[in-house]
């Protein structure tokens, strides 16, 4: 089953279930979805770009979250974290602190960077490895504290 054919069960449970506030972000992420499959021209979108698609929905509800908090709007922030826990169920199983440290040594050592100025070469190349397992702030701390 394609993550896009899981959202569509997942808000028809949700409707059964009569589960609103699961109901609205799912809806939300569909039309995400089906607003990107009518950029690409395309009927179906795999996987992968369905990955992204909802790590920016989790983005912008993050960056809620804190805007929140911010201006002391603490119930509005719960539902924003309440969201970002259902867009997560769709993302695939975070890489641990330790398989992220040694992703990147090895991918160091494939690039053969030596130095910061080859920074953004080996976040592109481990991003691409990690494939929506880890979050890009977290790469490039990572890479910045690894490379001499």
């Amino acid at each position: 089953m394609t993550l896009t054919e899981r959202v569509s069960q997942e808000l028809k449970a949700a409707m059964l279930a009569r589960d609103a506030e699961r109901l609205s972000t799912l809806r939300l992420l569909k039309s995400a979805l089906g607003y990107a499959q009518i950029e690409r021209k395309t009927e179906t979108l795999p996987d992968a770009d369905v990955v992204v698609i909802v790590q920016k929905e989790i983005k912008k509800r993050r960056d809620a979250i804190e805007h929140y908090e911010k201006g002391g709007r603490s119930e509005s922030a719960a539902l924003e974290q309440r969201e970002v826990k259902v867009l997560e169920s769709f993302l695939p199983q975070a890489l641990t602190s330790e398989e992220l440290a040694q992703l990147v040594r090895d991918t160091i050592q494939e690039v053969g960077a030596s130095s910061k100025k080859e920074m953004g070469l080996v976040i592109k190349a481990v991003q691409a490895k990690a494939a929506g397992r880890a979050d890009g702030k977290t790469i490039s701390a990572l890479v910045g504290k690894l490379l001499p």
